[in-house]
């Protein structure tokens, strides 16, 4: 069996999908730290005057609050104003009406006060069921680690805990992750190869690594001829 862990990010890249459609059993690493002004409250989408941050607002209280305590600041209509960021750069998309329905009803169907684990979890969710991904995707809170392990100790328990002898992991990981002890658990450890073909997008240059959305609203329900069937 081939575990991935990965934290949640919002409205993530297609890349993101591609590493879930590996795994037998995906997780998000959802009890670790928050890291600020990283991929876990935005993501980019095209426009004309080049890319556009979209950033969930959040209450940052402290430096080592975890990512399933981060709580959405319902302040503003952000979520206003993202679905009209995105109709106003997509709405001549040929399959803007498909990628717009995904991202409102995650965005209005859920409730508000949510943490930013639980919304990208929506949307996680809802855009696998777009793409076709059926892997089952569980949380790292549900586990319960001792939060007193390490890196490569927190992922063997929950391979462990899975019946994992695969590990997946992105090619960043090979910075702090101890082979070793994985391969001394029995689990074979493997790195994620990111490499996709481009597709028709709309303002200017071509950029690979907005959110899948940008992709599903260019080109529809052939978006996974652009992720895993190049390989198929």
């Amino acid at each position: 069996m081939k575990v991935g862990i990965i934290q949640s990010n919002y409205i993530p890249w297609r890349g993101y999908f591609d590493f879930i459609r590996e795994c037998d059993v995906f997780v998000l690493h959802d009890n670790i730290q928050y890291t600020k002004g990283d991929w876990r409250n935005r993501n980019t989408i095209k426009t004309p005057q080049g890319l556009r941050w979209l950033t969930v607002p959040v209450h940052y209280d402290h430096t080592a609050q975890l990512i399933c305590e981060t709580r959405i600041d319902e302040s503003t209509d952000w979520r206003g104003a993202h679905l009209a960021l995105f109709r106003e750069n997509y709405r001549t998309a040929p399959h803007y009406g498909y990628a717009q329905a995904i991202l409102e009803r995650s965005l209005l169907d859920t409730p508000r006060h949510l943490t930013i684990d639980r919304l990208n979890s929506s949307l996680i969710g809802g855009i696998c069921r777009a793409l076709g991904v059926r892997t089952p995707i569980h949380d790292s809170s549900a586990f319960g680690l001792n939060p007193a392990l390490r890196k490569t100790e927190r992922i063997i328990a929950i391979c462990k805990a899975l019946g994992a002898d695969t590990y997946l992991s992105g090619p960043a990981a090979k910075v702090y992750l101890d082979e070793d002890a994985l391969r001394r658990e029995g689990i074979t450890p493997e790195y994620k190869v990111y490499s996709y073909p481009e597709y028709p997008q709309l303002h200017g240059k071509f950029e690979g690594g907005v959110s899948v959305l940008d992709l599903i609203a260019n080109v529809g329900s052939a978006a996974p001829d652009y992720i895993w069937r190049k390989e198929e």
